[in-house]
């Protein structure tokens, strides 16, 4: 018995939540696609959509990763390193969209949500993948922080898109004369 045997559990609970939410963006992107299209919305989008959809998918993976069979945490560990340092480089990415994208200016929550509380996610993932050597089981509460915190962000983004289209860009679209 391995050490992630005792968080079988915690990663089909989190793995199926990150499933269930990544259909949830579909059917909230395709109730917001009915509303009228504004130029640069592809840019927005790519800005605002596109990473929640990443971080489900991003967890989805980390749990089924962690939920296979492995005999040593070693080459696990090696694994959600990079996906550490992969999700800290698409939070870069993501950084640069949100600047250049021109429909919709980022608050400070924005920032707060979709950059900094992703990028710390990931990179106490890619730290854990590190701190593995030394602590494995504190390695693995930090996998654990990453993943739950991804997921919030997620459910967050979500609500946010869903309440400023419904709320801001309806009302702004019905004031607007015919």
């Amino acid at each position: 018995m391995t050490v992630l045997a005792g968080w079988e559990n915690f990663y089909v609970i989190v793995g199926s939540s990150a499933g269930a939410l990544i259909g949830l963006q579909f059917i909230a992107i395709t109730l917001i696609a009915d509303m009228p299209a504004r130029r640069g919305q592809e840019q927005a989008g790519a800005a605002f959509a596109t990473p929640t959809i990443m971080h489900f998918s991003a967890v989805l993976l980390l749990s089924a990763v962690l939920s296979a069979p492995w005999l040593e945490v070693g080459r696990v560990a090696v694994a959600w390193t990079l996906l550490g340092v992969a999700g800290v480089v698409y939070e870069l990415i993501v950084a640069r969209r949100m600047r250049t994208q021109t429909v919709y200016k980022p608050v400070l929550e924005d920032w707060l949500f979709h950059v900094l509380l992703p990028l710390i996610a990931y990179a106490i993932l890619a730290g854990s993948g590190y701190a593995a050597r030394a602590n494995v089981e504190a390695a693995l509460f930090g996998v654990g922080a990453s993943a739950l915190l991804l997921l919030f962000i997620g459910v967050h983004n979500t609500w946010d898109a869903v309440m400023y289209h419904v709320f801001t860009v309806r009302q702004r679209e019905a004031e607007k004369p015919q």
